[in-house]
């Protein structure tokens, strides 16, 4: 797997909002913790309710800013994130595990 190429395919369908191309970068069972807006989602339908929520409900727009691959299946991202929130551009990360060519776990977080 070309995490590099991953995490671009992920950026460009999160700021396209291709919702179902997006689930299909996801394991079916993923869990997606965000202790930012205090909750964790878990499956398909949770990320799903994350991603319509506080990524197209706010426009948001995603920026790789930092990538650093920790191993074949671990990455940690910074990113920029611009939209209709009261901040209007904020900073974040995501730590990413994957499993067969799909995010199996994600935590992230506002900085």
């Amino acid at each position: 797997m070309d995490i590099n190429e991953f995490i671009k395919e992920w950026l460009s369908k999160s700021n396209n909002y291709e919702t179902e191309k997006y689930l299909q970068l996801w394991q079916e069972k993923a869990v997606l913790d965000d202790p930012s807006v205090g909750q964790i989602f878990k499956g398909h339908p949770g990320i799903r309710n994350y991603f319509e929520n506080y990524f197209i409900g706010y426009k948001t727009q995603s920026r790789l800013l930092k990538l650093d691959i920790l191993s074949d299946n671990e990455a940690h991202i910074e990113v920029e994130f611009t939209g209709e929130f009261p901040e209007g551009k904020i900073r974040g990360t995501f730590d990413f595990t994957f499993k067969d060519g799909k995010i199996n776990k994600a935590k992230a977080a506002l900085k």
